[in-house]
């Protein structure tokens, strides 16, 4: 388990706490704080998992490349290079798509306790 998954996993129950503690006492920044940090979280949990991912396809593509020639070294380093950059941009993507979610449901509830 990287670093990314552990601090993922921690901030997301620190967020949970922070969010339970600011609705129990009516402080909405605290239980707004409390959310962001869960999806921040979960960002770098996904983030420390693509990681993960990552690695065993690189080491996967460079075992059998390495059986099978230079070239098909060549060729499948840059396969794993693609993998991991299209894992990369899913993941990052995954990330804005909760992250506006997110931002448009506390917006909402931030207008309906202006009112």
């Amino acid at each position: 388990m990287n670093t990314e998954k552990v601090e993922g996993k921690f901030d997301q129950v620190a967020g949970k706490i922070k969010q339970g503690v600011g609705e129990a006492v009516g402080n909405q920044k605290l239980a707004n704080a409390g959310a962001a940090e869960q999806v921040k979280g979960a960002a770098k949990e996904t983030w420390g998992k693509a990681k993960d991912t990552a690695e065993v396809v690189r080491e996967d593509n460079r075992s059998r490349a390495s059986a099978e020639g230079e070239d098909v070294k060549y060729r499948a380093e840059n396969r794993a290079e693609n993998k991991a950059h299209n894992v990369r941009e899913k993941v990052t993507a995954t990330a804005q798509n909760i992250k506006n979610k997110v931002s448009e449901k506390l917006d909402h509830i931030k207008s309906e306790h202006r009112r």
